[in-house]
Order: structure tokens, then C-alpha cells, then sequence
């Protein structure tokens, strides 16, 4: 079983350092070998390729836009009203991660719209979606890019976000019932789903470039039950992403999680992509890296290109 690849979220590490092109090069002398950032574009994209670069590293995920946030925007992709938005947002990203050779990008649900009831308006943010991730693959697809799906708690971190948990009011067994059944629905002349789960909207829109973002801080907040959840959707899986639970701190940090089973099993189930440090550091980031320094010293450190 290879080790796993770390990517170090640059919008999270490395807060005492000012600008991305500082945490980029932070990131590759603290020996990770990739990045990802929500955000970058308040740098034009030739500096932080030109960053990237000579630090040896690669950037591997990047957000689309997330709308207008003094409105409370937190993406999108599932926000009635808002699809030509969504849209130039998409076009920016993907210009650039071209730029930045970055394979991939999440295409964020966004929130459900202030003073709006979540029941009485989820049919048509499905709606929405759908027909927002249908052009996001076609577009994406043109480029050899893949586009991911994140689930992101309600609990905790923003009540409002629209795509809550991978099951979205179902049960893994019902979510794997849906998504063998949804192919042949499509066929049909049948009443649309009431609740799709994200692994079901993956598989209604249909396309092989659109994947899940598995953040275990927010799984573990909305479902637990985090080894059923990685066996059932890790298949469908193009990212992962870590943090602690509930203080969202480093993995070694204290908490409800064993990151050293978790990190197993993900090597026992063969997870192949890269797993995003995206935690608030509780001290000097590089400090707090020891986890992964351990990590490397028990398992190896994997080369660019492996």
C-alpha cells in the first residue's frame, strides 16, 4: 500500500505569512510536494504558477468563485437567480487552472438565500444545480479538468450552505440503492426525486469528470459513521480533505478523531489523490506540522510523479 500525498491548503496554513506566493514557498520547504487554495485570484495566476514552480510544486484544487460575499454569497451552483454568475465564475476558474495546471476544481453549491425556508426551496436548488453541474462537466470536460462536490455541515460552520451531507437525508444503503436505480428512472416518465443525495446528483448528471470532495471534518459533524462513509463513497472520491473535530485544528490536535486509523484506512481502501490540510493551525504552522513529519518518518514520503 503507497503512503498518502498531503496538499497544504494555502487558504488556512500559513496564516503568519502575508500573501499566497509567501505560503507557497512556506509549503514546499516544509516538504509537501502540492497545494490548494479556495480562492486565488486576487493573484494573477502567472505569479502563483511562477511560485508553484520554483518551489517544485503543484497545485492541486482551487474553488470557483464564491459570489458576492458582502451578500452573504458562499458559491453558486445550486443558487436560483444566479446560474449567469455561475458561469462567468466557472470561465475564471477554469481560466485559471490552466494557467496553474491544476486538475482540479470544486464547484461550490453556495447557500440557501437569506430569509428563504430550506424545505421550500430545495426542489429548485436541485433544479439549479443540476442544470448548472450539466454544463460545468461539458465545459470542464473541453479542458480535461474534473470538477468536485463538497458537502460542507450545518452544524457548525455555515447553516445556511445548501449541499450538507453526501447522503442528503438518506442512508449510505439507500444512496447506493439510488444511484444503481437512477439510470433507469432517467428512462422513465416518473416524478422526480423528492431529496437527491450528492453521490445521486453526481450520478443523475452523469458524467465521469464530476466527483465528491470528502472533507472528514464535515462528514464526522453531519453522519460520523466516517468508516462506512469512506468505504461506500471513497470510489467516487477525486479529493480529500482533514481537519480535526470539533476544533477544526490540527489532526493531532485533540479531538474526536484517530487520524492514524483513518489515514489506514484510506490506504487500505486504496485512495489514490491527494489529502488537503485544510485545519486552523492552533500555533506556528510548521510547528504544528509534527503529525505529518511523523507521518512521513512511519510511512515515507512520496516523490513528485509517483
Amino acid at each position: 500500500m503507497a503512503p498518502l500525498r498531503f496538499s497544504a491548503n494555502l487558504s488556512w496554513l500559513f496564516p503568519e505569512l502575508p500573501g499566497l506566493p509567501a505560503r507557497v514557498r512556506a509549503a514546499g520547504s516544509s516538504g509537501f510536494e502540492a497545494v490548494e487554495v479556495a480562492w486565488p485570484y486576487a493573484e494573477p495566476p502567472e505569479t502563483l504558477a511562477r511560485a508553484a514552480r520554483e518551489a517544485g510544486l503543484r497545485l492541486v484544487l482551487i474553488n470557483t468563485p464564491p459570489g458576492d460575499q458582502e451578500k452573504g454569497e458562499m458559491g453558486l451552483g445550486a443558487v436560483p437567480g444566479r446560474q449567469a454568475a455561475f458561469r462567468e465564475g466557472l470561465e475564471q476558474a477554469v481560466r485559471y487552472a490552466k494557467a496553474l495546471s491544476c486538475p482540479r476544481i470544486h464547484l461550490m453549491a453556495g447557500r440557501v438565500p437569506q430569509g428563504a425556508d430550506r424545505t421550500a426551496v430545495k426542489a429548485e436548488m436541485e433544479t439549479v444545480f443540476l442544470e448548472n453541474l450539466r454544463h460545468a462537466a461539458g465545459v470542464l470536460a473541453q479542458e480535461d479538468l474534473v470538477g468536485l462536490l463538497e458537502p460542507i455541515n450545518t452544524r457548525i460552520t455555515d447553516p445556511q450552505y445548501f449541499l450538507d451531507t453526501p447522503q442528503q437525508g438518506t442512508t449510505p444503503a439507500l444512496c447506493l440503492l439510488l444511484s444503481l436505480l437512477i439510470p433507469v428512472l432517467l428512462r422513465l416518465t416518473v416524478p422526480s426525486l423528492a431529496s437527491l443525495t450528492a453521490a445521486a446528483i453526481l450520478q443523475k448528471v452523469g458524467r465521469p469528470n464530476l466527483q465528491l470532495q470528502m472533507d472528514i471534518f464535515h462528514w464526522q459533524i453531519m453522519d460520523g459513521n466516517l468508516t462506512g462513509n469512506i468505504q461506500e463513497f471513497l470510489p467516487i472520491v477525486g479529493h480529500v480533505q482533514v481537519a480535526q473535530v470539533p476544533g477544526r485544528g490540527e489532526p493531532s490536535s485533540p479531538g474526536e478523531l484517530n487520524f492514524p486509523y483513518l489515514f489506514q484506512l484510506l490506504e487500505d481502501e486504496g485512495y489514490k489523490g491527494f489529502v488537503g490540510c485544510e485545519y486552523q493551525p492552533q500555533g506556528d504552522t510548521v510547528e504544528g506540522l509534527s503529525w505529518l513529519r511523523s507521518y512521513w518518518d512511519r510511512r515515507g514520503h512520496p516523490k513528485a510523479g509517483q
